[in-house]
């Protein structure tokens, strides 16, 4: 099944000012990426997406296996050997943070390394992208292939929106 559309974009746009005696000074600032990916499995291309909406109850950990677990939108299983980007975006409304890290067992680790989290506060967002020359983030099925997501703290459940695209080889 053809993946159409594949684009991974992000911006961010500030403009510093200073009065002065006889006017006002500007320095803007900006910076941006995008990536588009056709149609494959190799360099520059795509061919799996795995996006939902999670919820976490509270202290709960969950293991998002990339390798036949998860499922598309038409309830096939996705099994990604390589990630080409992914976004993970926490809900403004938690209480409590949402946590990516590696797996006790079988971690995807190319990303975070063995050991790395990521901490995304109520209403953060992080998004990766590998760039269109790169072949991905590899994923190895039953060795290297568990995303873990948790919610930091006791008393309240976190949700979590996640879209990851990948190549099936």
């Amino acid at each position: 099944m053809p993946l159409s559309g594949t684009l991974l974009a992000v911006s961010a746009y500030a403009e510093l000012t200073q009065s002065l005696d006889l006017g006002a000074s500007r320095a803007p600032q900006s910076l941006s990426r995008k990536m588009s990916l056709a149609s494959g499995t190799g360099v520059g291309k795509a061919d799996r997406v795995f996006s939902d909406r999670r919820t976490l109850a509270a202290s709960a950990t969950e293991d998002l296996d990339l390798a036949g677990v998860l499922l598309d939108a038409f309830g096939a299983a996705i099994t990604f050997a390589r990630v080409k980007g992914i976004i993970v975006a926490a809900a403004a409304g938690n209480t409590n943070n949402v946590v990516l890290g590696a797996a006790t067992t079988n971690a995807w680790a190319t990303l975070l390394n063995a050991t790395g989290t990521v901490t995304l506060r109520p209403g953060a967002f992080l998004a990766v992208g590998t760039g269109q020359a790169d072949t991905g983030y590899a994923v190895t099925a039953g060795t290297g292939d568990l995303l873990k997501v948790a919610n930091s703290g006791a008393g309240t459940p976190v949700t979590y929106d996640i879209h990851i695209i990948g190549a099936s080889a």
